[in-house]
């Protein structure tokens, strides 16, 4: 399949749109050409005297068919038309030829909830939101019900946040072993294990230089959040080191919700359970992702769905009372039947957060580069395993509190945080709006900065692998003091001397 762009550049939607129909695709782009042989969308924008002409044309599996709107050039948002235009043409076409109809409509974007945010903090009524998206933007009735659903939890939550508060992260890079279907920069413990006393010393070091310059800068921790990998990997003494740190670094009397991946139970252990508990942690998440055996074996999980319950039982005896479990739709070897069963486990369970994550199928993951899975779980009935999650969640009194999507998803899906009312995940929710300063500590870490006022966003990238964590750390400590000439600026502008 080729995308052909005639006459303009709108190159990442209309890209990201054509795989949502074809995923996992290789697509090629040509500007400006004439189109070849094969299947193709082609794309074209030609100028009137006062309006912009749009042409698609769609070439698959033997039939061809165009359509054409105008768009006037006076529009004050007439790029933005145009390219929401060509998406609905795209959209409307490969739905008419291929029979599938995306349910997230012509929506490419991570975050889908601040564009209905956005929406209900000018004032707009539910009515014209769900109208706009729907006939606008081609969104099926139930997800623009769980955007707007999500959107006004996530008010009642953002509405307590201040200008000069933040976020902490720190992130553990390390897993007892790597997962089918994951993509993140973590390390299986036996390759990595010679590098996880230096990490740490590396890692101490930068918590006490971040301590200091958020302390000079008067800067105020609502939330931390220890993620990875899994943290649990370290020995219960690691931890609490560093834990500890953070304590001694880190005002955290302001700090309304501490949280901990527990993570996998084959290293979850009533010790390190109880340092994290010493630490003042809130929240913890202990993540089955199935509670299917046979599926817990195809992914590459060294656990039984009966420790994981096993250690929920252990967490509840120590006294944790905000608990979330992670779970994927879509994964191989699951079933419907199967991933009821995990659903209604979890809700016996009873745990504060549930998230629901659809199966992502990254490049980076050994997923990726296995044929044969990636033909199994195309045919997953995986839209079915997320709209039953939905139902019975919120039967069971959860709500939607956080929501966002990512590149080749499974049925171009998404990954939704459900709680019990009073349980929702403020960093999470801080994390994926963009909504406030997250200082990012460790390997892969991003720290963002946020200007509240203005909405301007810049990030600081740490470095992915932990052997480049630990010897370039120096450059790592240059890198940080964009956070306080970010602060600076921002303060000079509001002083108006900038």
């Amino acid at each position: 399949m080729t995308l052909y762009l005639n006459g303009h550049t709108y190159k990442y939607e209309l890209e990201h749109l054509i795989k949502m129909f074809f995923p996992l695709i290789k697509l090629g782009i040509v500007y400006n050409e004439t189109e070849g042989d094969g299947g193709a969308v082609v794309t074209t924008l030609t100028e009137e005297d006062e309006e912009y002409r749009l042409t698609v044309t769609v070439r698959y599996e033997g039939e061809t068919i165009s359509r054409m709107e105008t768009v006037s050039r006076n529009r004050t948002d007439c790029s933005a038309e145009c390219e929401r235009v060509f998406g609905v043409l795209i959209y409307e076409l490969l739905e008419s030829l291929t029979g599938t109809s995306p349910k997230w409509g012509i929506l490419t974007g991570i975050r889908p909830v601040k564009l209905v945010s956005a929406r209900l903090e000018n004032g707009e009524p539910d009515e014209r939101i769900v109208q706009e998206f729907e006939r606008d933007y081609k969104v099926k009735p139930q997800k623009t019900k769980l955007l707007l659903e999500t959107a006004k939890v996530e008010r009642s939550v953002v509405s307590r946040r201040a200008e000069n508060d933040f976020s902490l992260y720190i992130a553990i890079p390390f897993c007892p072993t790597r997962c089918q279907y994951c993509s993140f920069v973590s390390h299986s413990v036996e390759q990595a294990k010679k590098l996880i006393p230096d990490y740490l010393l590396t890692l101490r070091h930068e918590i006490r230089e971040t301590g200091k310059i958020a302390a000079e800068l008067g800067l105020k921790l609502k939330t931390v959040y220890f993620g990875g990998g899994t943290p649990t990997v370290l020995r219960a003494e690691q931890l609490a080191e560093l834990f500890d740190e953070v304590r001694e670094c880190f005002d955290l009397s302001n700090c309304v919700e501490y949280t901990v991946e527990a993570g996998r139970a084959d290293t979850i252990t009533a010790k390190k359970l109880a340092a994290i508990q010493n630490a003042g942690a809130t929240r913890i998440s202990i993540n089955p992702q199935s509670f299917e055996d046979d599926v817990l074996e195809e992914i590459g999980r060294k656990h039984t769905a009966a420790q994981v319950i096993d250690c929920y039982h252990m967490a509840r005896e120590l006294g944790f009372d905000n608990i979330n479990m992670d779970f994927i739709a879509g994964l191989k070897g699951d079933t419907l039947d199967g991933f009821k069963r995990t659903m209604e486990t979890a809700l016996a369970l009873e745990p504060e957060n549930i998230t629901v994550h659809t199966l992502s199928v990254k490049r980076s993951s050994s997923l990726y580069q296995d044929a044969e899975s990636l033909r199994m779980i195309r045919d997953n009935p995986t839209s079915a395993m997320v709209d039953y999650s939905q139902q019975v969640l919120e039967a069971a009194g959860y709500h939607p509190y956080y929501l966002y999507r990512q590149k080749n998803t499974l049925q171009n899906l998404e990954n939704v945080g459900f709680c019990k009312p009073g349980y929702e995940g403020i960093y999470n929710i801080y994390i994926m709006e963009e909504l406030q300063t997250i200082l990012a500590l460790g390997a892969g870490a991003v720290t963002k900065l946020v200007d509240q006022g203005s909405g301007l966003i810049e990030r600081v990238f740490n470095y992915k692998f932990p052997y480049e964590y630990i010897g370039q750390f120096d450059e790592m400590l240059r890198r940080k003091e964009q956070v306080r000439t970010f602060y600076e600026r921002k303060r000079l502008c509001a002083d108006g001397a900038l």
